[in-house]
């Protein structure tokens, strides 16, 4: 008897085929997004240091302070309009004493690293 085969699925084969392909563009874009979010971060955090470093340039030069004058994030209320909070990253900003750059405390111990001064 002549049977006809219709087919009507995917083999086993075309399957695991699809899944490798998958699996390999996976193992390709997932480093790379994590490595984007990283730099990210990074860079959203060192343009808060640098925002903090100016408005700590402008009431120095405004209140006549020099080198060593202790400078807190109250002082700079009025030279940034939104003092950077938790974003992206949970940690704490600080201005530092005159002289020295901002620093970014972070509080989540699995990310990039502890302390990110920015090189300002």
């Amino acid at each position: 008897m002549n049977r006809i085969r219709k087919t009507k699925g995917f083999t086993l084969v075309e399957i695991m085929i699809v899944v490798l392909i998958i699996g390999i563009l996976m193992a390709i874009a997932v480093p790379n997004f994590i490595k984007a979010r990283s730099n990210s971060r990074r860079q959203t955090i060192l343009a808060n240091l640098k925002q903090i470093d100016g408005a700590k340039e402008q009431w120095a030069m405004e209140g006549g302070h020099t080198t060593g004058d202790a400078c807190a994030a109250a002082d700079l209320s009025q030279y940034i309009k939104v003092w950077p909070v938790d974003t992206p990253v949970t940690g704490t900003y600080a201005p530092e004493v005159m002289g020295t750059n901002p620093s970014f405390q972070s509080h989540d111990s699995d990310w990039w690293k502890d302390t990110a001064n920015g090189g300002l």
